[in-house]
């Protein structure tokens, strides 16, 4: 039986196993997902030994962007970017090559040009991770202007009390690519001003439990359009198994 799964830590609040474990069932797939909780990413080593019939694992935080070290080759989305979060396990004349690809960007430009309009020309991207890594790469696919914020500024990065009226009236679209507000920890958010923020703009929360993060339920508070990263998280799930299963 082929075996897929997903490493990172913790990963309590999964979304990938039981919409795989669904997927199997209805498509009448032979196949098993797990969870690969790894506490530190050396561990991953010890997990591909173990795990023979592996074929193909999803990448979550932290280690979309450690995992690469571990890998054979990068396809060119996932080596622009930088970070990873599809692995396939090519085995090819006995030989075992890893291959990392970044899904999120498919997922995410999918789940955001469903929402878009014409006003949202520049964007705030809340976080400077490995999410945030595809999604300016889809920002700048699509002719989007960013400004990556961040609580400490630095090179490129305004942090959150930089944050002016002039700055939010011309930035009409806010992603949020942080872990802040997600479960357990359900009232964190971004200190972002959120009284400036009008019917305009757009909120957009890779975060997708809780189905309305603090993030959102404010931005909505104030009018404005809100999406959550359920879709996302969707469009990325099929992209990966587009990957694991695409003739090579």
């Amino acid at each position: 039986m082929k075996l897929f799964g997903l490493i990172g830590y913790p990963l309590g609040h999964s979304f990938s196993a039981p919409y795989f474990k669904q997927k199997f069932e209805d498509e009448e797939i032979v196949a098993e997902y797990r969870n690969f909780p790894l506490e530190q990413i050396s561990d991953f080593e010890e997990l591909v030994k173990r795990e023979p019939k592996l074929v193909g694992l999803n990448v979550t935080v932290p280690y979309k962007q450690k995992i690469i070290p571990y890998l054979d080759a990068l396809n060119p989305t996932a080596r622009s970017i930088g970070a990873v979060n599809t692995i396939f396990f090519c085995r090819k004349e006995g030989r075992l090559s890893l291959l990392g690809y970044n899904s999120d960007v498919l997922g995410f430009e999918r789940s955001l040009k469903e929402h878009l309009k014409e006003e949202h020309k520049q964007a705030l991207v809340l976080g400077s991770g490995g999410s945030s890594k595809a999604v300016i790469h889809v920002l700048d696919g699509l002719g989007i202007s960013f400004q990556l914020v961040s609580r400490k500024r630095g090179e490129g990065l305004l942090s959150y009390d930089q944050l002016d009226r002039k700055i939010m009236e011309s930035h009409k679209l806010i992603i949020n690519t942080t872990p802040l507000g997600m479960h357990p920890k359900i009232d964190s958010y971004p200190e972002i001003p959120y009284e400036m923020i009008t019917p305009h703009h757009l909120l957009f929360d890779l975060v997708y439990n809780p189905e309305k993060t603090r993030f959102l339920s404010m931005g909505q508070e104030q009018g404005a359009s809100i999406v959550n990263g359920s879709d996302m998280l969707v469009y990325q799930a099929e992209g990966s198994w587009e990957i694991w299963n695409k003739e090579r």
